[in-house]
Formats: structure tokens, sequence, C-alpha cells
């Protein structure tokens, strides 16, 4: 390969390198500021996600009310893909036993 097409190259992959660097550092602080809404949502699940689960199905909440979070697998789901992610990140960060290179 010559020079300038090794240099075009090596931009490219720094170009894209970049983006996607700037792309995860925006992902991990909004997942970082997201660990106070998981807290809410598990202790809900752990407290009154039944009572209020129980209302929905006697119909005693209102129709026109959004309920995605009393959906029987929705919020159960949700709190573990949270917790996947949060050890794929862990395995990820260095000392993990990951390589850098």
């Amino acid at each position: 390969m010559d020079q300038i097409k090794r240099i075009k190259s090596m931009e490219k992959a720094f170009d894209e390198l970049e983006r996607a660097v700037g792309g995860m550092e925006q992902a991990l602080e909004t997942f970082s500021k997201a660990e106070k809404n998981y807290k809410k949502l598990a202790g809900y699940y752990g407290g009154d996600w039944r009572t209020d689960f129980e209302a929905d199905e006697k119909g005693l909440i209102p129709d026109g009310l959004k309920r995605g979070v009393l959906s029987e697998d929705g919020l159960y789901d949700l709190l573990e893909r949270y917790g996947d992610v949060l050890e794929k990140l862990r395995g990820a960060a260095p000392g993990s036993g990951k390589s850098r290179g």
C-alpha cells in the first residue's frame, strides 16, 4: 500500500473510531444518569407494583392512562436488561481481564 492510500485508510479508521467513542461516551452518560430510575422502579416492583397491577386487572385504572409499567413482564424484563448491560460494562472495564490491544 502506498503512503497516500495508507494515510487515507488510517484517516477513515480514525474518523470511524472517533464517532464510535463519542457515541459511547454519550450513551454511558445517559446510562449512568438512569441509575436513579432503576432504583426507583426496582423499589416499585418490590413494593406497590402488585397492588397497582391487580387494580388494573380489575379495571380500576382509567383506560387512557399509560401503563407499560404494569405489564406482567415489561418491568421485570427491563430491570433484568439493565442488570445485563451493567454486567457487560463491568466486563469491559479496565482490569476486568479484557485486553485493549
